[in-house]
Order: structure tokens, then sequence, then C-alpha cells
């Protein structure tokens, strides 16, 4: 994982929106996510658009997912982040 991708993944508005979506209630499905993010944020973003996001923010390490049946759970992995500070410490 490269930092730049950690960085890329941060710079979208609706992908911040996302983790702190994540933030706030860990283990969220796809629907789940949509739905807060209609009801908390009145965002317009597809089901597909949300699972493109997630792709990218999966890519850069900042959520994992697993399996449960044939839902697939998203999680916070705020690890990118801490390595991020910890290469730059104040």
């Amino acid at each position: 994982m490269a930092v730049g991708d950690v960085f890329k993944a941060l710079a979208d508005p609706t992908r911040r929106i996302i983790l702190d979506e994540l933030a706030q209630r860990d283990g969220q499905s796809l629907f789940e996510l949509c739905s807060r993010l209609v009801m908390q944020h009145g965002s317009t973003s597809s089901r597909q658009a949300v699972s493109q996001h997630l792709a990218v923010l999966e890519d850069a390490g900042l959520v994992l997912s697993r399996r449960e049946g044939r839902t697939k759970i998203h999680s916070l992995n705020t690890e990118p982040l801490r390595e991020i500070t910890e290469r730059w410490p104040l």
C-alpha cells in the first residue's frame, strides 16, 4: 500500500463521509451505508457509485471487508492513517 493511495482516497469528500459513517457505526453493508448517506447527508450517490468509492477505500487499506453470507460487511481500518502520522511526527 502506498501513502499516495491513502491521500487519493481521502481527497474525495464522499469517501471521507463514508469513513465518518464507518467511524460512527463500524461493520455496515453497502445497503446500510447508502441509506445512511441519504438520510444523514442528503447524498444522491447511486449504490454503484458508493460501491466504487468503497473499492478505492479498500485499495488504500482504509476499509476492510468480510463476507457474512451474501452480504459484504465494511469496517474502518485506521492503520494507514497511523502509518502517516508516525512518518511525520509532530
